[in-house]
């Protein structure tokens, strides 16, 4: 077994932690002991509180693992003491004082922003109908039909909160890029992960749901990050 047993997963927007049920078995299998947060989605103060608390409750060296917006909460999380790494998915991996705002202002919107409807109460829904394009493309229908119509909204200050200091300044990283994300531009995933200088960077011919559609993958990059230590 590796030092690191303890692996901390993050889920993103529109979602909750069931969006790793397929990563969740096969780390299992190889022994982790694993704990999937389940944040808010209130503001980016509110989720990494959260998954600082269940980070910090841990037993020993810890993983975080962090898919799309969960980046920007493990990069602000990832400060507890006894989290050793960084594992991003298809994930913001912002720099103090960016907002996701910010980053995605660097270049033309993605096509799956069109996707996203307000509500009157200041939380931001994925369209059902066109959820799987925008989402998941290269998930099944069933899949993705679940995802939309269980999708968890974010509160649209998360794209205008500010990331505090970056723990991937002092904690190693490992970055997946999905080159067919119509969430988050993959010139903008590739830009963020030869920013941060992480140990490892993959590609995957992926959507943004990389975790539901190439858990495999995500769990061979996880597990070689917990063992690297």
């Amino acid at each position: 077994m590796p030092s690191v047993k303890n692996i901390v997963l993050v889920h993103g927007a529109w979602g909750d932690a069931s969006h790793w049920r397929h990563v969740i078995p096969p780390l299992h299998a190889k022994g982790y002991k694993l704990a999937a947060v389940q944040n808010p989605l209130t503001s980016l103060a509110d989720d990494i509180e959260r998954t600082t608390k269940l980070a910090a409750a841990q037993d020993g060296p810890t993983l975080l693992v962090g898919h799309s917006y969960g980046g920007a909460v493990i990069t602000g999380a990832g400060h507890a003491p006894n989290v050793v790494g960084l594992v991003y998915i298809a994930a913001f991996a912002p720099e103090e004082g960016d907002s996701l705002g910010s980053i995605f202002a660097r270049r033309e919107p993605p096509s799956g922003a069109a996707s996203i409807r307000p509500d009157k109460d200041g939380f931001l829904w994925l369209a059902q109908d066109t959820f799987r394009q925008s989402f998941g493309q290269d998930l099944g229908e069933p899949e993705a039909l679940v995802m939309a119509v269980a999708q968890k909204p974010i509160a649209a200050r998360c794209f205008e909160d500010k990331s505090g200091p970056a723990a991937w300044h002092t904690k190693p990283s490992w970055y997946q890029v999905s080159s067919r994300d119509n969430m988050i531009p993959p010139e903008t995933e590739q830009w963020m992960a030869e920013r941060i200088k992480p140990r490892k960077t993959i590609t995957l011919d992926a959507s943004h749901a990389s975790l539901a559609s190439h858990p495999l993958e995500i769990v061979t990059l996880i597990d070689e990050a917990a063992k690297s230590f």
